[in-house]
């Protein structure tokens, strides 16, 4: 397992701050304010034919539908009792927002979104996936439990069993297993979505509140953000080995993994995103922190626009914003 101390972090840090010949780590292209959105935000989707960005306001019981192409809000659904995150299924033009307050899953469909279905009975609903393989689609609530949900019927079909309330799970594509963290049990759980049960779990012990997750398939690696302490985890996909550790941003809550840049974008509500360079399929080195702002800690990257979208909430001076930050 490699290492990085928080000093060298640092060093990096200031170094990068005090060369003037280094470039920008992440070049911001635009600025989108929105006012009267009070509150924290949580996680992200994008509807990528129309160049849609679905923000979760969870502080302000809305979703803002941002068009990425012009830089402008153009929707702003409310009423949705803390949304905490949503998925845009293509096939159906239909976006499925969770809420954590009521229990909800809501369906909207169209341009402008409205409202065609919705699920009941799914108490702290939180982070929402589509398998577009299988035409399934997943969200993570209650103590401990995916709800598997038919996105075209909106019906629930079927739950599957955790340990405990799950935070940031991922589907791997090559494959038919899901990874789940879940920080109360400071562990991974992999969950066989043919099956519908665990088939592993992964106790964590260099660092727990494991809340973030991100995976590169190419090199079957896992990578887990926490924050007791503030790490990056890098988990091997098929033992769950820890391979590799570094220091990030404190209070992380999205991270994602570049393929064409081979690089690691953390955001952390401590006031920066924290950039980290793959050398090699065991080899990971910090490259900087990027200063963002108090309490932007949700974020969401797009391959495919090659940008890093990030939310600002309102706190004093600082107006509700998003920043979207070019990773070419």
């Amino acid at each position: 397992m490699h290492t990085v101390s928080f000093a060298a972090v640092l060093m990096l840090v200031v170094g990068c701050a005090a060369a003037p010949s280094t470039p920008t780590l992440l070049r911001q292209t635009a600025t989108i304010d929105l006012p009267n959105v009070e509150g924290r935000f949580d996680h992200f989707s994008i509807d990528l034919e129309a160049k849609r960005l679905f923000a979760a306001a969870l502080g302000n019981n809305s979703l803002e539908v941002i068009d990425i192409a012009t830089n402008k809000r153009i929707q702003s659904i409310p009423n949705l009792k803390k949304p905490t995150g949503s998925a845009y299924i293509p096939q159906l033009n239909r976006l499925a927002i969770a809420s954590g307050d009521d229990g909800m899953c809501r369906f909207f469909d169209g341009s402008p979104l409205k409202l065609v279905g919705e699920i009941k009975d799914l108490d702290d609903a939180d982070n929402v996936r589509y398998d577009a393989t299988n035409k399934k689609l997943y969200v993570g609530y209650a103590g401990g439990a995916l709800a598997v949900i038919d996105p075209e019927k909106m019906q629930k079909l079927a739950d599957i069993k955790l340990d405990a309330h799950p935070e940031s799970f991922q589907l791997e594509k090559n494959g038919p297993r899901i990874f789940i963290n879940i920080p109360d049990s400071r562990e991974v759980a992999v969950v066989d979505r043919q099956k519908q049960t665990v088939i592993a779990r992964w106790p964590l012990k260099d660092a727990q509140a494991n809340f973030p997750m991100a995976i590169d398939e190419q090199h079957h690696h896992l990578f887990i953000g926490c924050r007791k302490p503030a790490r990056l985890l890098v988990l091997d996909m098929d033992s769950g080995n820890v391979i590799a550790s570094t220091p990030c941003v404190g209070d992380t809550d999205d991270l994602f993994y570049d393929p064409d840049r081979k690089r690691i974008y953390i955001s952390g509500g401590e006031g920066a995103i924290t950039i980290i360079q793959q050398n090699g399929p065991d080899q990971y080195q910090p490259v900087g922190n990027q200063s963002t702002a108090p309490g932007a800690r949700t974020s969401f990257f797009s391959p495919e626009m090659k940008a890093l979208y990030l939310v600002v909430p309102h706190r004093g001076q600082q107006q509700s914003q998003l920043r979207v930050y070019s990773t070419k």
